[in-house]
């Protein structure tokens, strides 16, 4: 299971990561052995006419080629699920996840079965103001002369890349953001967007990466968004400032669609008709316009039902008037009833236009919008405590993010139907919005949460209140607000979660792994138990994380499958064997079914550790020379 990574990740380095995707798109530049083939590579840019330019710009900062690497290396952790928590009914179908763990190893994880899949993410990272409490977090497992080594850097660069550990330096942060970025833009969606919050400490750095990650082809818009009420903050010595950014950075900018807010005039459309579930309300407008300028062909007789024949009027400066419409299209509204006719207290005919607001002036259903404002100064900071404060969870954050601010950037999505990912998740604030959004428009959105379980310090109200850690607040908030919108609206929606946790094996285990052979198998303990832990068993934590990294996901679930007298695990077209016990009989079984084809597998995952290798052996043997063309692989893992 992490054995394999552990050698993997020993050959890594910092550019590993892209040259996977490259070598995987573009095989046709490699050898058979791995080699890049220069030639017939500079042979292509030739023959596009590519222009390869030697001059240009981009961010450096100490630790740039460890952050590289850091996004290469495959995660040593796995996925253990809360069998309790899943347990319980509103969370059993649940495809709502939250992940407690490092969000580097999170990302990781989720790239697995998640890659191209999430289409939004918002995140709102520590700001590095001094006083938030972000310092460099990794415990450096290297010496200056392996990291040299490693990433092809200086000793001296390599010490003085050791000595960011726990500082709060631009380098330091911009380490620390850098591969999450890399990663989190792998996950999106080609239509997708990142939202991501940030004030004038680090906004600059990050325009600069997300530059570099997402392609400054792709950046959207540096949103405002005013969060203090009153007279702002004193931050600045010269100035009061009320605002923060939120960058916002699309994955294919060409392919991202923005989804406009309502009209500002929208209360005008009050009027309803037989039309209104497909056209929606409408208000009038006047036929004639003595304002618009003069067209011959717009200025024509109108015969009412009484015999009375209109013209345009003129206005009071005596320019001509003509109609709005034409004479065609004046016949196509009366016959779809896009006109209305009106006596005045007069008893003059005056005639109007139904303007819908799902329906153009043509017939044609519509989204009727305007475009967003780069100012955002509708919500504030005080409203996000307010809303901890109605659920119990008073005092317990600072400055967390309101529900109102994170629905409106959500809603600037289209459509209702896809997955919102954050993995700097806080007070769940995300989550909060993704239901209650689900519940006024009936939408399937899903949400993925990541936190870390940072520890409350004792002085503090969430601790004094029985919270040990930062994610049990932030799932306390969810289950309060999910059940606050059910007793509010009855919604028919997805109230739960499948609940996580990111566990690392200990380093005795990790040695035993990276050293294990099959063929030698030497291990006296039981190497299924070692997963073991309070949310669940080994044989969970294995198959959970074997499901995830084969494309499966999070919410899916294997069903036992009994061979002879052995259970294994069925999922769709894969068979996994985890479990102690598998003996010759099953093997033959299992051979027997996929060649009468009463079971279509086309993969068998066994765990080695597991399996006597005299059964091993007859399992490789037999798989491999199936009748009737069968082709099932096996692979294993350890």
């Amino acid at each position: 299971m992490i054995g394999q990574k552990i050698k993997d990740n020993l050959e890594k380095k910092p550019n590993s990561r892209e040259m996977e995707k490259f070598k995987k798109d573009f095989p046709q530049f490699f050898s058979k052995e791995g080699a890049f083939k220069l030639n017939i590579f500079k042979d292509f840019l030739s023959e596009e006419e590519i222009d390869i330019s030697k001059e240009g710009y981009e961010l450096k900062f100490l630790g740039k080629s460890y952050a590289k690497y850091l996004s290469s290396l495959e995660s040593e952790t796995y996925i253990s699920p809360d069998v309790e928590h899943k347990s319980k009914e509103e969370n059993k179908n649940s495809e709502n996840l939250y992940i407690v763990g490092d969000n580097i190893d999170a990302l990781k994880h989720l790239l697995n079965s998640y890659a191209g899949k999430i289409k939004c993410i918002y995140i709102d990272p520590p700001y590095n103001t001094g006083s938030d409490g972000f310092i460099y977090p990794d415990n450096f497992q290297f010496s200056v002369e392996e990291l040299s080594l490693k990433i092809g850097i200086t000793e001296e660069e390599a010490e003085r890349i050791l000595d960011l550990a726990g500082k709060s330096t631009h380098s330091a942060w911009l380490t620390f953001m850098y591969p999450r970025l890399v990663l989190a833009r792998d996950l999106l969606s080609d239509d997708g967007a990142i939202f991501i919050s940030i004030d004038d400490n680090e906004q600059a750095n990050l325009k600069l990466i997300c530059d570099e990650i997402f392609g400054e082809e792709n950046f959207i818009v540096d949103l405002k968004w005013a969060n203090k009420e009153g007279g702002g903050s004193s931050d600045s010595k010269l100035f009061r400032v009320k605002d923060e950014h939120i960058l916002v950075y699309g994955k294919l900018i060409n392919n991202f669609e923005i989804r406009g807010l309502p009209p500002s005039n929208i209360e005008r459309y009050k009027e309803s008709d037989e039309y209104e579930h497909t056209r929606g309300k409408y208000y009038l407008q006047k036929l004639g316009m003595g304002s618009i300028q003069y067209s011959e062909s717009m200025d024509y007789p109108i015969t009412m039902e009484d015999g009375t024949i209109l013209y345009p009027a003129d206005n009071n400066s005596g320019r001509r008037a003509i109609w709005r419409w034409s004479k065609e299209k004046y016949q196509w509204g009366i016959e779809n009833d896009y006109i209305v006719s009106k006596q005045d207290k007069e008893g003059n005919w005056v005639l109007y236009t139904k303007q819908y607001l799902n329906a153009d002036n043509n017939g044609n259903l519509i989204e009727r919008t305007q475009i967003p404002m780069g100012i955002i100064s509708q919500f504030s900071s005080t409203q996000g405590s307010k809303e901890l404060s109605k659920l119990g969870l008073d005092g317990y954050f600072s400055y967390p993010k309101p529900t109102f601010l994170i629905k409106y950037l959500i809603n600037r999505i289209t459509g209702n139907e896809f997955t919102c990912l954050d993995f700097f998740s806080g007070s769940a604030t995300t989550a909060h919005a993704v239901m209650e959004l689900n519940a006024e428009d009936n939408g399937k959105r899903k949400y993925i949460m990541v936190q870390l379980p940072e520890k409350i310090e004792e002085n503090k109200p969430a601790y004094k209140a029985g919270y040990r850690t930062i994610d049990e607040i932030g799932r306390a908030r969810i289950e309060k607000a999910a059940q606050k919108i059910k007793e509010e609206t009855g919604a028919n929606m997805d109230y739960g979660y499948k609940l996580y946790y990111l566990e690392t094996p200990e380093e005795k285990t990790l040695i035993d792994l990276e050293n294990f052979e099959p063929e030698i198998k030497f291990l006296t303990k039981d190497m299924i138990k070692i997963f073991d832990n309070e949310y669940s068993s080994g044989k969970g934590s294995i198959l959970t994380t074997w499901l995830n990294e084969d494309g499966y996901g999070l919410t899916k679930s294997s069903s036992p499958y009994i061979l002879e007298h052995y259970s294994a695990d069925l999922i769709e077209k894969s068979l996994y064997i985890i479990d102690e016990g598998l003996e010759d009989e099953d093997v033959m079984t299992l051979i027997k079914r996929i060649e009468n084809e009463e079971l279509d597998i086309t993969r068998v995952v066994v765990y080695v550790h597991s399996l006597r290798f005299n059964v091993l052996h007859e399992l490789r043997k037999n798989l491999k020379v199936l009748r009737n063309n069968k082709n099932v692989s096996l692979i294993e893992r350890f």
